[in-house]
């Protein structure tokens, strides 16, 4: 079954959180940061993964999967390192992350006055809260 092309930014975020969740990534979030001023897109989808395998996985398929809807291909970083690669879309960047990088950095503490958006198990973006206190 092919994957409708989304139609606004928002929607390809889904998809890219959607993409991130079939093979396995966890605590999935989605920051909405187009009422934030300064920030460096519209869109952040944050995931977590396991291994460096499923890593390269999570965005080889995101990778693919947009390019093969016309939207081209992103600048990446981190693809040389086994805990964080980014995926620039320009409106939106795909974090993927070890737990443990993704612990260290918070960027959803970073960015709490973002909208926040986790993703159900049937794939729609539902509204969430995102706690911004400091672990003492």
């Amino acid at each position: 079954m092919a994957i409708p092309k989304p139609r606004s930014v928002k929607g390809r975020a889904v998809l890219c959180a959607r993409l991130a969740q079939q093979k396995q990534a966890h605590e999935l979030l989605l920051l909405d940061l187009t009422t934030v001023e300064s920030a460096p897109a519209d869109f952040f989808v944050i995931a977590s993964v396991d291994s460096e395998a499923q890593l390269k996985a999570v965005s080889d398929v995101i990778e693919s999967t947009l390019k093969e809807m016309g939207f081209g291909a992103p600048r990446s970083e981190g693809r040389g390192t086994s805990t964080w690669v980014i995926l620039d879309y320009f409106d939106i960047l795909v974090h993927i992350m070890v737990k443990a990088t993704r612990d260290f950095y918070k960027l959803e503490r970073l960015w709490g006055d973002a909208k926040a958006y986790t993703l159900t198990e049937a794939g729609t973006a539902k509204a969430t809260t995102v706690s911004t206190k400091r672990a003492i």
